[in-house]
């Protein structure tokens, strides 16, 4: 068993340009906890074999999605999950006046920020 405390600096930035902490890791998965400063547009991404689920905890904003058969905008607001199946370009922003947090849990583990590749999103990056 194992337990945890959330850090309190980041450990590292995402593929896409999120503050993360580590969280949790196992061998179905790991949890992380994402900040995006206000105003901040992150870089577009997919992933080659990792799925997440998103758990909005505090502010504003949005995530773009796109796959073979759907693409749409999607508000990130407090209390609000959202799905990233593998193989779904994605991008996200902050809109608000705070930090927007959310958990993240990716299925299988995060095998490293190779997994990632940059793509074209639907809003210029500011990192």
């Amino acid at each position: 068993m194992k337990e945890t405390r959330l850090p309190a600096r980041p450990d590292a930035k995402s593929p896409a340009g999120a503050d993360i902490r580590f969280l949790m890791d196992g061998a179905t998965g790991n949890m992380i906890h994402s900040t995006v400063p206000p105003g901040q547009i992150n870089r577009a991404t997919v992933h080659a074999t990792v799925s997440e689920f998103w758990f909005v905890l505090e502010g504003q904003g949005e995530i773009w999605r796109k796959d073979a058969l759907e693409e749409r905008v999607t508000p990130l607001l407090s209390g609000v999950s959202i799905d990233i199946p593998v193989g779904t370009a994605f991008q996200y922003r902050n809109l608000g006046e705070v930090p927007l947090t959310f958990l993240c849990i990716s299925m299988p583990p995060w095998p490293g920020d190779h997994e990632a590749r940059h793509v074209t999103g639907a809003w210029h990056p500011t990192i």
